[in-house]
């Protein structure tokens, strides 16, 4: 399986040089987030992703749709990949408008508020990654899998701190936290 967290975001640029929360909910790429999603592609595309994944935050969303574009995938939502609800950045879009906006996505399996609605506790989203872990170990699917999530979920996955569109190699079955192995640089531009 082919992890990637989403590319810079609004959010991203403010927090990175003051550290306190810019109170933007659910942020949409910056242009370099979109030139990190589109070089991030191309490194995918030569590890042979056939399938998409993404968490339905906007900035995901937007990051997986340059990939699949590149790829020729279509994104597949999945609300159980979201990032840790921490920031305010991490409220999310409530599904009907998320469904407005990407009329070519499949939204019906996601509620109207997917997000959680309170800070999640680590060990909260410990298990979200350890039921995701186990899904995808039993589903046999994940190798050739490309998922775009989040910071939090990556490192309760692999246990590293990436950087925007760093990727990770990440075998499921593979003990925590040693189940990932970074592949690219944390700043691909």
């Amino acid at each position: 399986m082919i992890l990637v967290r989403h590319g810079q975001s609004e959010f991203n640029v403010v927090y990175a040089e003051t550290r306190v929360d810019p109170g933007i909910r659910d942020p949409i790429l910056t242009e370099l987030g979109r030139r990190q999603a589109a070089a991030a592609a191309e490194s995918i595309k030569r590890q042979g992703a056939r399938r998409l994944i993404a968490s339905p935050y906007r900035r995901a969303i937007q990051t997986a749709e340059i990939i699949g574009e590149t790829l020729g995938l279509t994104v597949e939502i999945n609300p159980h990949i979201g990032e840790r609800a921490a920031f305010t950045c991490d409220i999310g879009t409530p599904r009907s408008a998320l469904a407005k906006d990407w009329p070519q996505l499949e939204f019906d399996h996601v509620e109207e508020t997917w997000w959680p609605t309170l800070e999640e506790s680590e060990e909260a989203l410990d298990l979200r990654g350890r039921k995701f872990r186990s899904h995808m170990e039993e589903s046999g699917d994940w190798r050739g899998t490309a998922v775009v999530t989040h910071w939090g979920f990556i490192r309760t996955l692999t246990g590293h701190r990436v950087g925007n569109c760093t990727i990770l190699q990440f075998d499921p079955s593979a003990a925590h936290p040693g189940g990932g192995t970074v592949v690219s640089e944390t700043d691909v531009c």
